[in-house]
């Protein structure tokens, strides 16, 4: 059996252990999908980050029956392809939840402690003590998704003793929401919000969801964070919400267009803080990837049908 990685930069220290503890698997490690392609004809496992998956290399790699997928995106896989030759897809799902659910709550208690306009007058050199601090401690976090990041943060945000109500598509119980909610009760969620915290995964379901009516539900002092995918709502209307003052601040780490242009007219929005698509981001990811890759190749070696975290190529997550 042949695995074909075209992640980059994989620790040594990694592949070492791969190579020891599948000794009957030959691990091809190539610095990205230019050097790794020649290689594609004759994978069996494929492992990537999936952006650089089309329909034309999967057609080269006839062999090819599980892609394990090293990110919880899978917006840019072709999967109507992966569907035809019923080729089996895993990801990383939740190896995200710490450094997002992390970020999260940092991004909130800067808003909440007015760190901008800190930062701000400390570069100047003025002593001013009139920012009206807030509090985040006994506040309602509304989370749109219920998954393993959304449960971390929301378990962090009981910490701060706040009230978290889960939105999903099913509304089913999950750890550390005091209360669920079906998508289809949103409006009647939003009003409770002083925190609404995004992380979604950009599907035909979540693709432009929120809308003006939605910001316009939630109270005017409400924060807005989006951490899950920028097509989750427009720009135009992030923009509107602001300015119009439907809600007091937008944190924005995902948008429509990536990277953001220089030019865009969210930089200079004082209400709206843009950070570069870095809430996962942590010096462990790599190391929890390919963990949960070894757990899987295990699981496949062994013939088992129940690995961990199978995406439906029909729905794409």
């Amino acid at each position: 059996m042949k695995v074909v990685s075209a992640i980059k930069r994989v620790p040594e220290s990694i592949k070492n252990h791969f190579d020891q503890q599948f000794k009957q698997v030959e691990f091809i490690f190539c610095h990205g999908i230019e050097e790794a392609e020649p290689y594609l004809s004759e994978a069996d496992i494929f492992v990537t980050y999936g952006e650089d998956l089309n329909p034309e290399r999967i057609e080269k790699a006839r062999q090819l029956k599980w892609i394990m997928v090293l990110s919880a995106g899978m917006d840019k896989m072709p999967f109507r392809e992966i569907h035809k030759r019923d080729i089996l897809v895993t990801n990383v799902r939740g190896i995200h939840a710490q450094p997002m659910a992390e970020y999260a709550i940092s991004m909130l208690l800067q808003v909440s402690r007015k760190a901008k306009t800190l930062i701000e007058q400390e570069n100047k050199h003025v002593w001013n003590r009139r920012p009206v601090m807030n509090e985040v401690s006994g506040r309602t976090m509304v989370l749109l998704g219920t998954g393993a990041i959304s449960q971390e943060t929301a378990r962090l945000a009981q910490a701060f003793r706040m009230k978290t109500i889960g939105v999903s598509r099913s509304g089913e119980n999950k750890d550390h929401f005091d209360e669920t909610y079906r998508v289809d009760q949103l409006n009647q969620v939003l009003p409770q919000a002083d925190f609404i915290v995004a992380a979604l995964p950009s599907t035909k379901e979540t693709q432009y969801l929120l809308k003006n009516e939605h910001f316009q539900a939630m109270p005017e002092h409400a924060v807005f964070l989006n951490m899950g995918r920028g097509d989750l709502v427009s720009t135009d209307v992030i923009m509107e919400a602001v300015k119009e003052r439907y809600i007091d601040h937008a944190v924005l780490d995902v948008f429509e267009e990536e990277p953001l242009p220089e030019d865009h007219p969210l930089w200079n929005e004082e209400n709206v803080t843009v950070t570069p698509h870095i809430s996962g981001i942590s010096p462990f990811y790599m190391p929890r990837a390919f963990d949960r890759f070894g757990e899987n190749l295990h699981l496949y070696l062994e013939g088992k049908e129940e690995m961990h975290n199978k995406i439906d190529p029909k729905r794409g997550y």
